[in-house]
């Protein structure tokens, strides 16, 4: 009988395909903790290069970094710290000169998820002149100063974005929140100017805006009642969670958003 011969093809080489933020430099104002935490670790394993900003805790933001860094596939590091106040134009502005030193590239994406709130839920008429200063310091002078940093700083055609972390109570305007809800409202006014504004240099801004979710922030000065209350208004029957954020701001990030231009995207389980 005849030998029978098999024939044996060649091992095929497989290549990934390029991540969708490769090697894009991305500033996450409030980046250490919460929301803006799940938005820097989701934007780099996207492939973003990224600069995590933080205000007071170091030790927290270097764990952030760390956890990055650990995962990269890059030589070189895909993550650092930076501590700058967001409401200090000086500030501001050395965090994004750190970061164009640090990747040697302009910066491509701005997501401004730094914010404050006052955790005694006051009515208007019984909060302190000395806790709206402070609210609107950080929310709003803050996001301001960050959008007119990254307005003159990101990489113009294409792939430059501004993305402001607000909050889907501008839609609920519920009591007790009035001067946290002012300042996100004067945000997403802001925001929709800047995007006409940036007509002709490809980059997008928009605002997206978290109903409920289970950060620090979120449960602080809150009782069991009140966040019962919360809950039992969102269809979804939970709090939301910062990994419920974050792919919606991967998203506007990426190629794939820039249609979507001067909006506010709220993300909220149905809770407005």
């Amino acid at each position: 009988m005849a030998d029978k011969t098999t024939t044996v093809s060649p091992p095929q080489t497989t290549h990934s395909p390029p991540l969708l933020l490769q090697d894009r430099v991305a500033i996450v104002t409030g980046g250490s903790r919460g929301i803006g935490k799940a938005i820097s670790l989701h934007l780099a394993s996207l492939g973003a290069k990224l600069v995590v900003n933080y205000n007071s805790n170091s030790t927290q933001a270097d764990l952030v970094v760390s956890e990055i860094n650990s995962k990269s596939q890059s030589q070189s590091q895909s993550a650092i710290s930076v501590k700058a106040d967001v409401s200090d134009p000086n500030q501001v502005k050395y965090l994004f000169d750190a970061a164009e030193s640090a990747f040697d590239s302009p910066v491509h994406v701005l997501v401004n998820a730094a914010g404050v709130t006052d955790a005694s839920y006051s009515s208007i008429s019984s909060s302190s002149i000395e806790e709206f200063d402070k609210i609107f310091s950080v929310n709003t002078r803050g996001a301001y100063l960050c959008c007119k940093e990254a307005a003159n700083h990101l990489k113009q055609g294409g792939g430059g974005r501004i993305i402001c972390i607000t909050t889907s109570l501008v839609g609920a305007l519920k009591p007790g929140y009035g001067a946290y809800t002012a300042s996100k409202a004067a945000v997403e006014a802001m925001v929709k100017i800047l995007a006409k504004e940036l007509k002709g240099t490809k980059i997008t801004a928009n605002c997206v805006a978290p109903g409920p979710i289970a950060t620090d922030l979120f449960f602080e000065g809150k009782t069991e009642e009140m966040i019962n209350k919360l809950i039992d208004q969102i269809p979804l029957g939970r709090l939301g969670k910062p990994d419920d954020v974050a792919p919606l701001v991967g998203f506007l990030a990426s190629d794939a958003g820039e249609w979507v231009n001067g909006q506010i995207v709220r993300v909220n389980g149905g809770f407005v």
